[in-house]
């Protein structure tokens, strides 16, 4: 079966009630909706552990499609690339209005509503309206694109809403690791789905110590468990460090991150609340195991401890920092902004002010795992902000998106996963990054929203033959 979509767009005047501008337009259909039907990753629909498996409910929540898994709408002020696989655009556009499959009740300016009269199946498909009030939605509208409910809800995030991003479809207890078991899953650093491979990096003894291993993602062995029991090391590689090493005695502080550039790297510090930061950093390159190390020193540069690891009664991880695009980003000790390091010259370092002081709380809630930043595509996300491509600083509320994650999150298509746990209850999880085009609508004039004008968007999705 394929789909057609056709979207027409009504500026209306506030005062007399007119429409003054009409827009129609086809779309083209992503491949969003054919990856969360057509793909199982390390068989998240499956209950694999036992009666304390979490599982998405798909009734009303996913299915039907309509008005669910396809519920809302995100509005761009500039083009979108015509790729069926361009499920997640670069971020330095974030969308300029949005709605999902309800009315809105919060003080969200750019969040419309659906209109639920006028919205409702077809013999053939569905046919959505949403509308904006004259002060919600005002900007330039250049695409539009149909994406989930939840994605409707606020993008990303917003001052009303942070959490609708993430939608948690899986959470798998594990239950008959040991510590040391549950260790290597919680230092996962980097996650080939496409290899079945999942890499974890830990610090013993004054080396690093790299392990590769089995991961049933998409293929499973004839004695394989889908509730990580059953990782087969491929690898081990290990390397002498003379100089980095982590730090403190009761707690080790310390972190391992993918570059994305061919590396990892692993960086040490304590926090400081005034004079010089000094971060131990190893370099190893991924294909040959080649390292570098040295010392830092930061001028003026006040820091949050990068991350922690310990292994005792309970395996416990920390993460506070994220690579991109060849810098280190790791937040100030005061939580009134962000230092960005360039790993290749630590002369170069930025202190990107949020304007505000954040609450420099872990998105994982209170427990013995914590993650205090992450990056989902190109956009990095702390506690109650974003930090864009460009550096531009959002600020949203709030929000406890990912409880329990104790690691990086690893991003395959839409879906998202990581490891952690707390006080010896351990978990694999899985969250829907909901926020993806479903579709693409390119208008041939981009049409401009301004607080003089209701807007209504029609937009009809049908089924046909071919």
């Amino acid at each position: 079966m394929k789909l057609k979509g056709n979207m027409v767009i009504e500026m209306i005047d506030d005062a007399t009630g007119e429409v003054v501008e009409r827009v129609q337009e086809e779309n083209m259909v992503t491949n969003a909706v054919n990856h969360i039907l057509g793909l199982n990753p390390m068989g998240i629909f499956y209950s694999v552990a036992g009666e304390y498996d979490t599982h998405l409910l798909w009734n009303d929540n996913m299915l039907p499609i309509c008005p669910n898994m396809i519920g809302g709408i995100l509005l761009y002020s500039e083009a979108l690339t015509e790729d069926a696989d361009n499920i997640y655009p670069s971020t330095a556009k974030l969308p300029v209005a949005y709605a999902s499959n309800d009315v809105n009740a919060t003080a969200d300016v750019a969040r419309g509503s659906m209109n639920l009269t006028e919205s409702k199946p077809l013999d053939n498909g569905y046919r959505f309206v949403w509308e904006f009030t004259p002060s919600q939605g005002n900007g330039t509208i250049a695409a539009v694109a149909l994406t989930s409910k939840q994605g409707g809800v606020a993008a990303y995030g917003s001052m009303e809403n942070s959490k609708a991003a993430f939608y948690q479809i899986m959470e798998t207890r594990l239950e008959t690791q040991t510590v040391e078991e549950l260790a290597e899953l919680f230092s996962a650093v980097e996650v080939d789905f496409e290899n079945n491979i999942l890499i974890n990096i830990r610090f013993q003894d004054s080396s690093v110590i790299i392990h590769k291993r089995r991961l049933p993602v998409f293929t499973l062995g004839l004695n394989d468990r889908l509730n990580d029991t059953t990782n087969d090391l491929l690898e081990e590689k290990v390397i002498s460090c003379s100089t980095f090493k982590f730090l403190g005695s009761y707690t080790p502080y310390g972190d391992f991150l993918d570059g994305h550039d061919g590396y990892w790297y692993g960086f040490a510090n304590q926090a400081n609340s005034s004079g010089d930061a000094k971060m131990y950093w190893v370099k190893i390159k991924k294909d040959d195991y080649t390292m570098t190390e040295g010392v830092w020193t930061l001028s003026n540069a006040c820091l949050k401890a990068i991350g922690s690891f310990k292994v005792d009664t309970y395996a416990q991880r920390s993460v506070r920092g994220v690579i991109r695009n060849g810098y280190l980003y790791l937040t100030a000790y005061d939580d009134a902004g962000i230092y960005k390091i360039n790993l290749s010259n630590s002369t170069d370092v930025t202190l990107i002010p949020f304007g505000f002081t954040s609450e420099g709380k872990s998105q994982t809630g209170s427990g013995t795992c914590a993650n205090y930043l992450f990056m989902v595509n190109d956009l990095i996300i702390g506690w109650d902000y974003q930090i864009k491509p460009d550096d531009t600083v959002v600020q949203t509320v709030g929000s406890t998106r990912l409880l329990n994650l104790g690691t990086p999150l690893f991003q395959y298509k839409e879906f998202c996963f990581g490891w952690g746990g707390n006080y010896g209850s351990d978990y694999r999880m899985c969250f829907l990054l909901t926020p993806y085009l479903a579709s693409i609508n390119n208008l041939s004039t981009a049409v401009v929203k301004t607080t003089d004008k209701t807007m209504k968007i029609t937009y009809e999705l049908t089924e046909e033959d071919g």
